[in-house]
């Protein structure tokens, strides 16, 4: 059996904390903190699922209204012990170029981008930990016959939990957490882009 890269091992007998990512440059570059446990996405990237990411990063972006950031692949810091890394987050936040990683407070829609390799972190894992967090809107996107399928989640306060707020297909309009309208069929067919 092969030993285990020096920067694999856990800096202490607890496991990883949030701040330790920003010390990991060995690490892949799409490495998460869940638990206290790293979470390395090793898969290559299918073609769907960046297509996705990239079209929708662009049409909030497009859609924010001013002062909200819209930005793909960047971590969320829920606590000490989680770290996740959302395919799409909206953010309130400043910009900040030496930013690594936002605060929930300043999140205001996390997407997820189902991949085989992440569906059950994506739908049970991350849904329970961002609605704990207090971000207000969570979306997990899925294909669905080589569509993307938008299931919309709202957080529901007194809980802590989200509720679904809809399944979108063809097209997804939302009024929160600022006007969207994002043409889902068009996606693939680049003379309706």
């Amino acid at each position: 059996m092969t030993a285990l890269p020096d920067w694999m091992r856990p800096p202490r007998a607890e496991g990883w904390f949030a701040d330790d990512l920003d010390h990991l440059p060995e690490a892949p570059r799409h490495t998460e903190l869940i638990d206290g446990a790293l979470v390395f996405m090793m898969s290559p990237q299918r073609y769907w699922h960046a297509i996705v990411i990239t079209v929708v990063t662009n049409t909030l972006a497009s859609q924010a209204p001013d002062g909200i950031y819209v930005v793909p692949e960047m971590t969320v810091r829920l606590d000490e012990r989680n770290r996740p890394e959302p395919d799409i987050l909206a953010t309130v936040a400043p910009i900040d170029f030496n930013r690594t990683w936002f605060a929930p407070s300043d999140v205001v829609l996390a997407v997820e981008v189902v991949s085989p390799e992440s569906g059950h972190r994506d739908r049970t894992v991350k849904l329970r930990k961002y609605a704990e967090a207090g971000i207000a809107h969570f979306w997990i996107i899925e294909e669905e016959d080589g569509a993307p399928v938008v299931h919309v989640y709202e957080l529901d306060r007194p809980t802590s939990t989200y509720v679904p707020a809809g399944i979108f297909r063809g097209r997804l309009e939302r009024p929160v957490p600022f006007p969207i309208d994002i043409d889902l069929a068009a996606m693939f067919n680049p003379k309706k882009r």
